[in-house]
């Protein structure tokens, strides 16, 4: 009779501690990914052990300790930087493309490439700025609306964007241009509700990508990236990647 009691227990927290972990880990965000369901079921296991074993608690006390754990589990579950590529790229319509000739790519406007320290977006400059503009299109607001909306689901991002221009010109209108780009479309981010520590930069290089002897080229050298950290202690600086 004494297991049966256990049992009872076990299943009652095992269903607190399922709504308490997932409610505690979507955190009313608009987009919720599976490592919150993976959570909430695993924290509801190791709540629902805790709750049919700790005595001298309430059953309450004991459903909150393991929606706790849930929450917690959950945000650690499907948290890997492989994972919020793929969320990133699926919220665009597109894949992720670690390949090293996807910005050569003239068909692809945007890119999603991850490293072992961070998750790229890239945006070319054909898809977010006219011509020597520093302020993204409307369109463009939208694609950076949509990168909003999935980096809610991981509020510990920290956010770099960074401005790329060519080695035509003068050094320092490139360079202005590119900060002032990076800026802009982290000012749309900001404005999209995206406050986890978002700094830019702009980078004006002398090796382009691609040679600049069209304007297709030029253009793939010019592009705003989005890098985004989940270990703020691997940040690169991306001027000294090219």
């Amino acid at each position: 009779m004494k297991f049966l009691s256990v049992y009872k227990q076990f299943l009652i927290f095992f269903i607190i501690t399922i709504l308490l972990s997932g409610c505690a880990q979507k955190r009313d965000y608009e987009y919720t990914g599976s490592n919150t369901q993976t959570g909430a079921i695993i924290g509801g296991i190791l709540g629902a052990l805790i709750g049919a074993s700790t005595k001298g608690n309430s059953k309450a006390k004991r459903a909150l300790i393991g929606g706790v754990i849930g929450a917690s589990v959950g945000g650690a579950i499907g948290y890997s930087i492989e994972k919020q590529a793929e969320d990133v790229a699926k919220e665009l319509d597109t894949k992720v493309d670690n390949s090293s000739d996807a910005i050569k790519n003239e068909n692809k406007d945007l890119i999603v490439s991850n490293t072992d320290k961070y998750v790229k977006i890239t945006l070319k400059e054909s898809m977010v700025f006219a011509t020597d503009s520093a302020y993204p299109t409307n369109e463009a607001s939208q694609r950076i609306n949509k990168i909003s909306k999935v980096l809610r689901n991981y509020p510990n991002t920290t956010v770099q964007v960074v401005g790329f221009t060519d080695n035509r010109g003068s050094y320092l209108y490139n360079l202005k241009l590119s900060e002032k780009r990076a800026l802009n479309v982290g000012q749309v981010l900001y404005e999209s509700g995206i406050t986890n520590e978002v700094f830019s930069k702009g980078c004006s290089y002398e090796k382009p990508i691609v040679p600049n002897d069209s304007l297709e080229n030029m253009a793939l050298n010019r592009r705003v990236e989005i890098y985004l950290y989940q270990d703020v202690n691997k940040i690169v600086d991306p001027c000294k990647n090219y």
